[in-house]
């Protein structure tokens, strides 16, 4: 062997055994990155997301466990609203509870009152994250106030908006729904007489939120004493009192007699009767985005709800839920929980977050930020929720609704009006029903917490 060939296997050598030791060390970056993944602080978060919702909300946890190495959210979902509530105090009453849980916006005082939870603003100021809650856009924020500063993280809000079909109004000779009910009320009957659409307005199944809670807000009727709650535990419901509730209740009354409004039959959901071009209207969340999008094969659109003549609509309130971050873990827990809740707040993040699923952006400055990219005026009914909800100045009557155990005497509330679609109640009666039952909840609920 001549030096040079010898110079060059000793060349050889050197390389493949320099590739060998790079193959171990890579793997053993690799185990060493598996590890590392392994050892990350779990973050246990339970929500009511559910179908194309649960898919982005899961995308929405890979996308914070992927920007950093120290903390893995768990998203488990829990059921609706509901059911999510029931598994917490369940689970709480053992100490097998989340860190984080998504709770309703009726289920505030619920949650407030429970002694089970650390206020957001406490947990992030401790983690060192500031957060400026003035941003937050004001009926959102406002809705879950405490002496200045939101309580829990505003996250998945939203207020209902109207949809309509555009060819269905254009067939009837209509450019697009009236503002006011009275102007509706004609074109609807319209649509029906000329047999452009086999219904004019499919019922929601939140009608009890979209069709008369919010309804009374925005004609500025008061629904409950104290400012519908937020002054105090010792509220009453007085919203069979207002001539315009009740007017409100008989108006769809008569439409369902009439044929117009349909309520949706066994295997069939309200926003199906509208996205098959069954039904030409449906009051719904602006959340209702992704279905209808994907859903309806017409030109629709959508606006602002109806307000009565005469009258100058105040603002919608919110629905949707907030995330609340629950007493019991550890250190290590709750510096995770103020990493996720920082990312939830970016403007970035909620951008992303309102794009993806028709949710308003919970702050000015993510609002600002859709705005600046064009996006509103590429997609025009994404904004009308956020204008609904900041037109004006919020009143005691349109600020939203603070009522404990907001769930039962909501339920009263449906049970009583389903006396009036079948013929059973007139609408007065079955108002002031669902105000005496109401108010025997609230009654029950001032005397366990007054004293707290």
């Amino acid at each position: 062997m001549t030096a040079e060939s010898s110079m060059g296997a000793r060349l050889r050598r050197a390389i493949r055994s320099f590739a060998a030791g790079a193959a171990l060390a890579t793997l053993g970056l690799a185990a060493a990155g598996e590890v590392s993944a392994a050892d990350r602080v779990k973050i246990e978060w339970w929500n009511a997301a559910g179908g194309r919702l649960a898919e982005i909300t899961n995308k929405l946890i890979a996308d914070f466990n992927a920007s950093q190495d120290k903390y893995q959210v768990v998203g488990i979902g829990k059921g609706n609203y509901e059911e999510t509530m029931a598994a917490m105090v369940a689970a709480y009453r053992v100490r097998q509870q989340p860190v984080l849980i998504q709770a309703a916006e009726r289920g505030f005082l619920t949650m407030y009152n429970s002694g089970a939870i650390i206020p957001v603003p406490d947990l992030m100021e401790k983690e060192g994250y500031k957060i400026d809650w003035n941003d937050f856009v004001a009926p959102v924020a406002g809705f879950y106030l405490v002496d200045g500063k939101p309580v829990a993280m505003p996250f998945n809000s939203s207020t209902p908006i109207f949809w309509y079909n555009a060819d269905h109004f254009k067939a009837a000779g209509f450019d697009k729904p009236g503002e006011t009910w009275q102007e509706l009320d004609k074109q609807l009957r319209a649509i029906k007489e000329k047999g452009v659409s086999k219904c004019q307005m499919a019922l929601a199944n939140d009608f009890y939120w979209s069709l008369i809670e919010n309804y009374a807000a925005i004609q500025d009727q008061p629904y409950g004493t104290k400012a519908n709650g937020f002054g105090g535990l010792d509220t009453e419901f007085i919203f069979n009192k207002s001539p315009l509730v009740v007017g409100q209740v008989t108006r769809l009354k008569t439409w369902l007699d009439a044929g117009i409004l349909q309520i949706a039959g066994q295997g069939l959901s309200p926003d199906q009767l509208f996205t098959s071009g069954t039904c030409s209207t449906y009051v719904a969340s602006t959340a209702a985005h992704a279905a209808v999008e994907s859903g309806a094969k017409f030109n629709w659109s959508a606006t602002f709800l109806p307000h009565e003549e005469g009258i100058e609509p105040k603002n919608s309130t919110i629905g949707g839920g907030a995330l609340w971050v629950l007493k019991g873990k550890s250190d290590e827990e709750y510096a995770g929980a103020a990493a996720f809740l920082n990312f939830l707040a970016s403007p970035k993040t909620q951008v992303w977050w309102s794009k993806q699923t028709g949710y308003v952006p919970v702050t000015n400055a993510a609002y600002e930020q859709a705005k600046s990219e064009g996006y509103f005026k590429d997609h025009p009914t994404r904004e009308i929720a956020i204008l609904q909800l900041t037109r004006g100045t919020p009143t005691d009557n349109s600020r939203g609704f603070r009522f404990g155990n907001h769930n039962q005497s909501m339920a009263l509330l449906v049970e009583e009006i389903q006396g009036v679609w079948t013929g059973q109640k007139t609408p007065q009666e079955a108002l002031d029903e669902a105000a005496v039952r109401g108010n025997q909840i609230l009654r029950q609920y001032e005397q366990l917490h007054a004293a707290k």
